[in-house]
């Protein structure tokens, strides 16, 4: 039973999610051969403020893009 979680700053509207869910399962179906009634698809979104890399916040280097 495949599983896959994908995190991600910021928000997708429910179109947007029932797309990544049915792309990613088609994936894993043609390249894996995974059963798609068997394959579960997490998907968590996380504010820019609760995400970092590079070390510093991801909310503080979009700001610096912005301004």
């Amino acid at each position: 039973m495949p599983v896959i979680t994908l995190q991600m700053v910021g928000t997708a509207t429910r179109e947007q999610k029932a797309q990544i869910v049915k792309e990613f399962t088609d994936t894993m179906v043609n390249v894996l051969g995974k059963n798609p009634e068997r394959t579960h698809v997490i998907i968590t979104e996380k504010d820019a403020q609760d995400w970092g890399f590079a070390g510093e916040l991801v909310a503080d280097r979009q700001a610096k893009q912005t301004s």
